[in-house]
């Protein structure tokens, strides 16, 4: 795919918001500016928006299909009309299909493909959804036997969907054992990161600390992620809640999402600033750069895209032993605890301010630097990935539907 041949690849998803941050927004912008610059294709993303909305700037045609808000999370919507869909495919034809969350598009995509069977399907793993979707949030609301039965089904859905697809990746080895239960033979696809944007040099402590009201003489610890139950953004309060006094450290909570108001009541009287949504990467990399060491809880992480942006910026980490976490926060990098225990986490934050943490955060740049790049993730995709589906799309079209083996073997045994 690398030479002058020009295709159409559409990427398909539901994991959009404009405001609502998300490692898959920050793949689809990435994805753009590879495709401009580095390729000589096409590119066609469709996302949920509020109301129909078609866009085309030169090779780039970004779609918003009209869809409702999600209950709970009004920064994200779900796409449900899927004839719109199929219209906007039917209309550009699209040589390959990038569907990268698990909920209805995926068969959007599957019926698209059954009607022009040429079109090569690509499903990209970026939520571990038996885990992440479902167990965990079965579990909160019905105890975990309940919880295992819905993972369960969720996992025979997930082998019915996939079988469709000519390939699956996945960004992270941690949710390749859900894979495999769902019989996906999966690429693996880390994600990357600009580092030239975020950098240690990007710092503006001083400034930072003055707009967000915190100027600790201790750690200001900083989170960028969706306040929602699946991020475990609440163990992070009470973290800080456990942080001895003396340590004087504050938190800065980055992003948005149905758990902010209760998160801040669960706050008051700590030092601990809500900042919101950071849509200009620049400034996100400011604040990561302004801060020190860089927490989070998430127990299922299928990458960690925001790890390695705090790592960029020279930020050593606290986190869990759970989800993607340990291959992103290598030793020497920070410091990792039980998924849940907020006290533990507590004990790492003072282990890690009280130790070098400065050689930490060196290490964490270095290793970003030389393991993730969006040229690498990119080159792969277009250089391995997508060639190997639309090879197995034209050996499909060639053989033909699966009785037509039978019909012949039988013309010929006429």
């Amino acid at each position: 795919m690398s030479g002058s041949q020009s295709l159409l690849v559409c990427d398909l998803t539901q994991s959009y918001s404009p405001h609502g941050g998300g490692g898959v927004g920050v793949y689809l912008a990435e994805k753009r500016r590879y495709v401009l610059d580095h390729t000589p294709h096409r590119l066609l993303q469709i996302v949920p928006g509020p109301e129909d909305r078609i866009a085309t700037d030169g090779r780039h045609i970004w779609c918003e299909i009209g869809a409702e808000p999600v209950s709970g999370s009004p920064n994200y919507r779900f796409i449900m009309r899927k004839k719109k869909v199929r219209e906007v495919l039917a209309r550009h034809r699209p040589d390959i299909i990038e569907s990268m969350c698990p909920w209805v598009l995926p068969w959007v995509a599957i019926r698209h493909r059954r009607a022009f069977p040429d079109c090569a399907l690509v499903a990209g793993y970026h939520t571990d959804f038996p885990d992440a979707q479902v167990y965990r949030v079965a579990r909160n609301l019905m105890g975990a036997p309940v919880a295992r039965f819905l993972r369960f089904l969720s996992r025979c859905y997930g082998e019915i969907t996939y079988r469709e697809f000519d390939k699956v990746y996945t960004v992270g080895r941690s949710s390749l054992a859900n894979l495999t239960r769902m019989k996906a033979a999966a690429e693996m696809l880390p994600l990357g990161v600009d580092t030239r944007v975020f950098h240690p040099g990007k710092a503006d402590r001083a400034a930072f600390r003055r707009e967000i009201g915190l100027d600790p003489t201790g750690p200001l610890l900083v989170y960028a992620g969706r306040m929602d139950n699946e991020k475990a953004a609440g163990v992070l309060i009470e973290m800080a809640r456990l942080l001895p006094r003396s340590l004087d450290a504050a938190l800065a909570m980055i992003g948005d999402g149905k758990l902010v108001d209760e998160l801040k009541d669960r706050a008051v009287g700590l030092p601990v600033a809500f900042l919101g949504f950071i849509e200009d990467r620049e400034e996100l990399a400011r604040a990561m750069a302004s801060s020190d060491i860089y927490v989070s809880a998430m127990p299922s992480e299928t990458f960690g895209l925001s790890v390695i942006e705090a790592q960029a910026c020279g930020l050593p980490v606290v986190g869990v032993t759970g989800g993607e976490m340990p291959a992103r926060v290598a030793p020497g990098t920070g410091l990792l605890g039980p998924v849940g225990d907020a006290a533990a986490m507590a004990d790492n934050v003072v282990a890690l301010w009280n130790g070098d943490r400065h050689a930490a955060g060196e290490a964490a740049r270095t290793l970003v630097e030389g393991n993730y790049s969006w040229r690498l993730t990119f080159d792969k995709l277009f250089g391995e990935i997508y060639p190997e589906a639309m090879a197995r799309a034209r050996a499909r079209v060639e053989r033909g539907p699966v009785w037509m083996p039978v019909t012949r073997l039988l013309r010929g045994t006429a």
